[in-house]
């Protein structure tokens, strides 16, 4: 096992070597195909399990990969129906998807060793400048097309009877119910760094908020979430913080 220290030496080398050809910080810019497989392998060291996903159509940019017709998701789904069993973090495994697959964009399953509070950008804003105001832990942060997503440790067991379900709890098939603060925990998944998506946007990770950062308690970080929500709610006209 990787420890955090050797992750995050890991990280800095590959960045430092990016640097030294001309490149900026990858967190923030569309990434080259050694970038996409360095952040990928990055994430599945530090414990995230990974399984392959569409992508926006060359095409067009907007139909999905699946060439399914008025697919709901472009860009973003699984490519398997298995997805939940397929998600590994065995680098062998994700290098072949990366090879075979150098186009595909991927996801993460949630519940298995990590969870995902998923709120609107500017909420996202809010709750970091709270945060670090208070100096408390984030762990890993990424944004994606108008939402910031905060990966936190798990409340999903083993033991069926100490698993609490959360009127939060967000799937595939309900994101639509969830405009707000969404909880990605069993039976979900998010987009990862660096998965393009059909509007142009490449899901990122916020600079200095990469997955070598420990997972945090998801609970404080719900109570501090759930204020930011309700800060954006009763203040429409603020402007926006991601693009």
């Amino acid at each position: 096992m990787v420890t955090k220290g050797r992750l995050s030496g890991w990280l800095r080398r590959k960045a430092g070597e990016r640097d030294a050809e001309g490149e900026d910080g990858f967190a923030q810019r569309t990434p080259g195909a050694r970038d996409r497989d360095d952040l990928l392998l990055a994430a599945a060291v530090a414990g995230l399990p990974l399984a392959p996903a569409a992508h926006p159509s060359a095409e067009s940019g907007y139909r999905c990969s699946c060439d399914r017709i008025g697919c709901p998701t472009p860009g973003s789904h699984p490519v398997s129906f298995a997805w939940q069993t397929q998600a590994t973090t065995d680098p062998e495994k994700i290098q072949r998807w990366l090879r075979t697959q150098p186009l595909a964009n991927f996801i993460t399953a949630t519940g298995i060793a990590h969870d995902v509070l998923d709120v609107p950008a500017e909420a996202g804003r809010i709750a970091l400048d709270r945060l670090a105001a208070e100096g408390a832990a984030t762990g890993p942060v990424a944004v994606s097309d108008g939402r910031t997503l905060f990966f936190t440790g798990t409340r999903a067991t083993a033991d069926e009877d100490e698993w609490w379900p959360c009127e939060l709890d967000c799937h595939p098939e309900t994101l639509d119910e969830h405009p707000g603060l969404r909880w990605h925990c069993r039976a979900s998944y998010v987009l990862m760094p660096p998965s393009r998506l059909p509007s142009g946007a490449v899901v990122s990770w916020l600079p200095g908020h990469g997955p070598d950062r420990p997972l945090p308690d998801p609970l404080p970080l719900l109570a501090v979430l759930t204020d930011a929500c309700a800060q954006v709610e009763h203040e429409p006209e603020t402007a926006g913080w991601i693009s």
